[in-house]
Parts: C-alpha cells; structure tokens; sequence
C-alpha cells in the first residue's frame, strides 16, 4: 500500500461473495459535463484484469501484473476525451476465482473474490469538483453469462487461462456506448475500502504503475494462405474495406498470414448470421505431425504444402445474429493472442451471414528502439531485425520467456533480455520492475523463485544466480548506488542459501530434489537436468555460485559495506579452489560436470572461464576444446551468449562468428522471431536468443560501460571477418555512433557519442587510448591482415 495516497472510493462487485467459478462483470457509471471547460482524472484498478472504456471508446487495460503484496492501480487523463452532454464510464472486469476448476493465467495474481475500484472527481480547470465517480452503488453492473474458458490442449499451452467459449445472444452488446440502456442493470455493491485501520492488510495492497501502458496498432493481414468452401467477397481479408458473404447451411475456411509472428487483440465484425459458429485458431506455424509418433515437425514455417497444418486451440464464438450492416456485431477475445497464421472458420446456420472486418490490434510494451546495426556482411542483417521482433514479442507488462505458450517471466530469459533491451534503447523501466518481481518472490528459504509473477511457485536454483546478474548489470549501465542497497538484503539471502549446501568437500551440494535443477535444454539432458546430478554437487552451480559471490563482492564494495565485499570475495576463492580440486580432470585437461563422473559439457567449460577459476592460456586451451570437441555436451541459444562471453574474455571472440550459421538457418526456414531451443523447438518465439543485439552492439561496434554507470565508455570492436560495421548503440546518457572499416591495412574508426562522457578506446592493435570527451573521435591503426585472417579460419 502506498502511504502517501489516502482512497476515497470503495471497491465494488455484482455481489458481495466469494465466487466457485471466474465472473466477468459489466460496470457503467453516467455522467453529465456541461461545457468544454472540464477535466477528468482517474485512479483505477480491479481484481484481476479490466478494460476501461469511456463513451464507447477504449482507454487502457490493467492493471499491471503484481502479486499480493503489490496490487497496481493505473492513473489516466481522460480529459481530451470527454463530451459536453452524457458521458459514460464503462469497464469490463474479469475476475479469475481462486476456487475455479476452469482455467486461469498463471501469471495473474487473483484473490479469491473480485473487485473494481475507480477515483475520480469531475473537475473544472480551476480544480473545483463538479461530480465525483468514485466506485460506490451509483455503478451500475451487470453479471456475464455468456463467456466460458475452456483449457488448452498441450498442443497450444497449459499457462494462458484456457480460451474462450461465447454465446453471443447473452451478450450485453454495445454495453459500453453512451446510448446503452442499462436501466435492468442492478446497482453494484461497495464491499471494502481500500485500506484497513490498525494494520491490517486487504487482499489489494495498491501501488501505482511502474511501466507504460501498451501499445495497440490496428493491423491488418498480408496474405491469405489458403480457403476451403464457398463464400462471396468484395475484396479479401487483407483489405480495410472488405465484406465476405457465407451462405446459409454452408462453411468457409480462410487460413490468414499476419507477415510475421505477433501479439494482438483479434477482432471479427459481422451482420446477421444468428447461431453461425465462429473459430478462431491462432497459431505459431505451419507443420506437420509424424503419423508414427505424432511427434510434431517444424520446418519452414510458412510451408503450407500438403500434410502441413495450423496447430492450436480456437476461441469459439455464437453469433447473435442482432448485428447489421450500419451496427455490427462485434466479437474479441479479451486477452491478446500470440499467432503469425490465424485460422477462421465460419459455419453458418439457417441465416446467411456477412463477415464485414477481421483484423487484430497489435499490442506490447512501448520499446523505442534507437540502436542500429549495419556490415559489410549482409547475412546478418536479418539477425538483428529478427532479433528486435523477437525481443519485443516478449516484452509485455513483464519480460516473457515465450508470448505463445507461457507469458511467464523467468530469470534466465529475463536476464539476457534485460541486457539486450539496454543496448537498443536504454530504457530500463521494465528491468527495474522485474528486479522487484524476482525481489517479492522471496521465499522464507533464501531462495527466489524461478518465475515471478506466477500464482503456481517454481523453483530453479541457478536462476536465483541470474537475478543477482541483472542487478550488476544495472549498476553497470546505471549507477544507481539506492537501487543496489535496497536489494543487498535479498542479494545476501540467496548467497546465503547456497552457502548453507556446501558439503565437506567444499562444494555446493545437496540440492533440493523437489527444485528443478535446470541448466539448459541439451539432446543429453532430461528436461534440461545434467546427469551429474544424480551423483553429488554439479559443477555447473557451483561455477555459477563463484560468479554471482564475485559479482555481489563488487556491488556491496560499489556501495559501501567493504567487510561483506571482501567476505564473498573469500568465498568465492575458497570455492573456486574445491571445483578446481575437485571437478578438473587432468587427463581431459577439462572440467567434468561433476566430481564424481567422466561426462562434459561446453557450459562447465564456458562457466569456468567467466568465475575466473582459470585464466589466461589454460582458459584459452578450454576454449579451444569448447569450439572442436563435438564430443561435449552442447550449448543452446540461451546459453549461447555465455559462450560468446568467454570467448570475448579469452581473446577469442574472432571465433563467434561461424557460430551466426545457427541463426543464419533459422532464416533459411522462414522463421520471423527465434524459438525456443535447438532440442524440443515448442516456440517458435523465445527472446533468449537475441543475442545478436547484444553482439553487434557490444562486441562488433564495441559499445560497453568502462565504469559503472557508463561513467566512461569503452569502444572495442571485434572484427572477425568484417570489412565494415556501423550504427548506434544506446547508453544512458544518449547514443553512442560508431563506424569502423578495413582498407589494406589500415583500420579507420569514427566514435561519436555524448560530448560530457570519457572514453577509453581499444583498436585492434592493442594500443588503448583515452579521451575527456566520447564526441568527435576519429582515429587509423594498422593491422595485421594475416593474423586478422588466421584467427578467422580458426588456425
């Protein structure tokens, strides 16, 4: 609760109860404005989603995704939408029941009962209070009968809260425009006040929004794909104005191409048609299903050849049949779907029916993308635009490990993300709201739970690791010295947590067999699991414990408690000592996964190199068998960047650029966003592996803090096997330009960014300088094209 606002309004609902099943409820609040002089500001929240609308035009939805403890309200300017004459408040709340068997999305926190709260007083420009709005029985509301979920298949998601099921004639249609008669509506019921005398906590402990609202772009569809039955068109789905006639007794199929994959709200406008049945399938892609196993195969992604099909679950929709052609029926789904192809199936009953517009609003989190990327390469071009869609798909009111089948923010997936987002626009708003999510998921163990917001508690060990990760990161980028101090406490509980499994041989061991000891998704590993696991400590946690005590040494010394610095730093050396003693194996001359088993994998190897436990020629010898031994387990897309990490930390980073052929060939198939992994590949969107945002960015350009805060600029390119590479890169204190190429010999870079920051640049022949002011530099090198070239073929 915050305790500089005290509520005036009360919650509300249809009834004052504690429902068996979801509730939708309808509210409308009329109001008069007598001239052009008025001003309308709100506070406004419900449990658990709303959709606001004001003289049938929608506003905003909300609120925010928090938990129990941080229940967001939005505050909106309704101002410039206000008409002299009859306004009207109208809000559609769905309230997702604790007790219900139906389902609900995992990650919407919902109490047990359902409430709408709205402040507002009607005011003039002089700030005197014409009518006051607060949510009390001058609301009117109205029970849905009409709405139903039903789960999805495993084949479409389990996380999303099921699809809708709709019976068009009990729907209150045009329920939100000014000229509604809402006069059978029942009054509603004031249940609650927002706060509580002597302490005691509501179920909505309210906190304003930290993020913007997003955005919603009408779209419309680029491609029919294919049909199936008979229908009469003016013109086709991929235009504005269109109007689709389907007989009656009779059934249309139309399979639709958004052009690339997407988030938004669908929506279908029809006349006539009463008891015509609508499907909606959204879908990722088009594949196949291998008639012996069922499994699914995915190849080109837009291949709708013969024995290719749209997999997913459809919302279904009863026409009304009370829509015209001035005053159409409308129906949309509440929540976004995640799709690139969208199937639409018609089957009209005893009327005709006319299908006037299906379109979607695109909707997602207001990424200002200001970063570029050019090179003398044009294969990665697609790399970076691929990457940007596919960060920004997974950019929500949380980060998202995947839009089409979870809508859950892990820690893993969100750390890179954060990484990426910083690059390209540095704004971290979003960060800041995940560094709390993960905060508030704390529990009483010392560990954080592994996705946050999420009702059903998980567990991962290591991604408590990477939490600590984002919070370095953002000092790194930001310096804020405040931000840092308020999570030390939680920093110091999940170090604490994998200090009290050390065992006697000096390694974290006895991890909880009821946590999910994930890793990575590799061929070899069940459900992402190493094997070692089942024989003791696993080498891979305990690297992971030794970076995150280093990095947490670093920020508590960064703000100002030296003595706890100092004490993870001899933590991290004691530990560092045991997996050296332990886990190195000297006839391999490589780490094993763990010290009690001959199995090897590239991330022990790569985690190894980043905790420091070796260095210099020993690292670069790992890392050479990290890049040729095809005997060792194998990184995926996520933990791909920790590999271009170490090998950018053992001078080896020339190496990194054969690995974009895996990239390369997901552009070979079509894909518009990156999946999910190389073994099970279930999304066909997941944003852990934009890593050429940070690459082209950070590495290629060069572009990375020196100091925290970017207090001073680094710029240190990687060449690799460019001859050229320009564009900008995003800090906090404006865009950093950078454009380098190779002419014979001679290597010219120009670096032009903020005129008030230093600069330390490194070129390619080792030679570093430094400027007062990163504005304005142009500097020439030799190199060494023959040892430029050899370090490219890899010799």
């Amino acid at each position: 609760m915050e305790e500089n606002k005290r509520w005036v309004a009360k919650w509300i609902w249809s009834e004052d109860s504690f429902p068996l099943q979801h509730e939708i409820v309808y509210f409308r609040r009329t109001f008069h404005v007598e001239n052009n002089d008025c001003q309308l500001v709100v506070n406004v929240s419900a449990d658990s989603r709303y959709r606001l609308f004001l003289n049938g035009q929608s506003i905003c939805v909300g609120p925010l995704k928090g938990d129990n403890y941080s229940h967001y309200y939005e505050t909106v300017n309704l101002s410039a939408y206000l008409n002299v004459g009859k306004n009207v408040l109208a809000v559609k709340v769905v309230h997702y029941s604790s007790n219900s068997s139906h389902p609900s999305p995992e990650s919407i926190w919902h109490s047990p009962n359902g409430g709408f709260l709205l402040e507002g007083s009607l005011k003039t420009s002089k700030g005197e209070i014409v009518e006051t709005l607060h949510t009390d029985n001058k609301w009117k509301c109205f029970k849905d009968i009409a709405i139903h979920y039903e789960a999805e298949s495993w084949i479409s998601s389990t996380w999303l809260g099921g699809v809708e099921r709709v019976n068009g004639v009990d729907l209150p249609h045009g329920w939100e425009k000014i000229d509604y008669d809402d006069s059978n509506w029942s009054e509603a019921v004031p249940f609650l006040d927002p706060q509580l005398d002597h302490g005691l906590l509501t179920p909505w402990q309210l906190t304003s929004r930290s993020v913007p609202f997003l955005y919603e772009d009408e779209k419309l569809f680029l491609r029919i794909m294919r049909t199936e039955g008979d229908a009469i068109s003016k013109k086709d789905f991929t235009n504005k104005d269109h109007s689709l006639f389907i007989d009656r007794n009779s059934r249309f199929i139309v399979e639709l191409d958004a052009g690339e994959l997407t988030t938004g709200y669908l929506n279908i406008k029809v006349s006539g048609g009463k008891g015509a049945k609508l499907s909606i399938l959204s879908s990722e892609c088009y594949e196949k299903e291998d008639p012996e196993t069922g499994r699914r195969i995915k190849r080109v992604r837009d291949d709708f050849s013969k024995g290719s099909k749209l997999l997913g679950d459809s919302d279904i929709y009863i026409v009304s049949g009370s829509g015209t052609k001035e005053r159409q029926e409308v129906y949309e789904p509440f929540w976004w779907r995640t799709f690139r192809f969208v199937k639409l199936e018609i089957e009209a009953g005893d009327q005709p029916i006319t299908i006037h517009s299906f379109s979607y609003r695109e909707t997602g989190y207001p990424l200002d993308v200001k970063a570029d990327f050019q090179s003398s390469d044009p294969s990665l071009t697609p790399l970076w635009d691929v990457s940007v869609r596919t960060l920004k798909r997974c950019m929500h009111e949380t980060y998202e490990d995947c839009p089409y089948y979870e809508q859950l923010q892990y820690a893993m997936d969100t750390r890179l993300q954060i990484l990426f987002t910083y690059a390209i626009s540095g704004d971290d708003r979003l960060a800041r709201k995940a560094i709390f999510d993960f905060h508030s998921s704390l529990l009483p163990s010392g560990m954080l739970q592994s996705r946050y917001p999420s009702v059903l508690p998980q567990v991962i060990p290591g991604f408590s690791i990477y939490w600590i990760l984002m919070l370095h990161d953002h000092y790194m980028y930001f310096g804020d010295v405040d931000l840092v101090k308020r999570y030390r406490p939680t920093m110091d509980a999940v170090l604490d947590w994998f200090e009290r499994k050390v065992g006697s041989e000096g390694l974290v061991d006895n991890l909880s067999s009821s946590y999910w000891n994930f890793v990575d998704w590799v061929e070899e590993w069940p459900f992402g699991i190493p094997g070692a696991v089942a024989n003791g400590p696993l080498t891979i946690y305990n690297l992971m414990y030794a970076v995150a005590l280093q990095k947490g040494a670093e920020l508590n010394e960064w703000t100002g408690r030296q003595d706890v610095a100092r004490e993870y730093q001899e933590r991290a050396e004691k530990l560092k000592h045991a997996i050296l003693l332990h886990c190195w194996s000297e006839e391999k001359q490589l780490f094993r996964d763990g010290p009690n088993v001959e199995e090897y994998s590239q991330h022990v190897q790569i985690w190894s190199v980043l905790s420091n436990v070796i260095g210099d020629e020993k690292a670069v010898n790992v890392m050479e068998k990290v890049l040729n031994d095809k005997t060792l387990s194998q990184v995926s897309y996520a933990m791909a960047f920790f590999l271009f990490r170490a090998l950018s930390k053992t001078s080896l980073y020339d190496r990194s650029f054969d690995l974009w052929d895996i990239w390369r060939n997901m552009v070979e198939l079509n894909l518009t966003t990156w999946v999910e992994d190389p073994v099970i590949q279930r999304s066909d969107c997941h944003a852990w592996g934009a890593a050429p945002l940070y690459e082209f960015t950070s590495e290629i350009l060069g572009v990375q803090p020196d100091l925290p805060g970017f207090e001073r600029i680094l710029v240190q390119p990687k060449l690799g096997n460019l001859l050229s590479a320009k564009g900008s890169v995003a800090t906090p204190y404006g865009l950093v330009y950078v454009e380098w190429r190779i002419n014979e010999k001679q290597f010219s870079i120009m670096v032009n960014g903020p005129k008030d920051i230093p600069l330390n640049m490194k070129l390619p022949n080792g030679k570093t300088f430094f400027f007062d002011s990163s504005s304005n530099i142009n500097h020439k090198c030799l190199i060494d094209h023959k040892e430029r070239a050899d370090n490219s073929d890899g010799k």
